[in-house]
């Protein structure tokens, strides 16, 4: 089943919790991992309070570009990684599919530079409250999170 809504800038998604459904290569990956009771956030140093993700690189599968972006963002490193949705946003200019995962944080390192972050922001408390301050990133206020995070609750914890 694909869900449609709008986004924060009004582009149309489709979302849905099962694979495969789209006519397009997946080219990014958003990763929502948890640590102990906590959720692990990074810092953008222009949107905010975000889960980490980013770009798939040539020839790097999608798990490689989800480990690799947490790592960059956050110097975590994974104990697992589970694959929960996708999804597809249509912009004006073009479209796009990014898959999304659960994961369980392993350890935290720290590193000198976190990219284009200031590193791992430990979260506690209830995120699907949290995540519409304005300190939170515009990624972190769209229904793609609020339906990972009722997925997460409800058949992962």
């Amino acid at each position: 089943m694909i869900k449609e809504f709008y986004d924060y800038f009004n582009n149309k998604v489709f979302f849905t919790f099962e694979e495969g459904l789209f006519n397009k290569d997946t080219k990014h990956v958003l990763v929502i991992p948890q640590i102990n009771n906590g959720w692990l956030l990074t810092r953008h140093k222009e949107r905010g309070l975000e889960f980490p993700g980013g770009k798939v690189e040539p020839g790097e599968t999608l798990e490689g570009a989800a480990h690799r972006e947490v790592y960059e963002e956050t110097g975590a490193s994974l104990s697992s990684l589970v694959k929960i949705a996708e999804y597809m946003v249509m912009n004006h200019a073009e479209s796009f599919v990014k898959a999304v995962y659960w994961a369980k944080v392993e350890k935290i390192e720290q590193k000198p530079g976190y990219m284009e972050t200031d590193g791992p922001q430990i979260i506690k408390g209830n995120l699907e409250e949290l995540r519409f301050q304005s300190e939170y990133s515009f990624i972190m206020k769209d229904q793609v999170v609020g339906e990972c995070l009722q997925y997460i609750e409800k058949n992962l914890k």
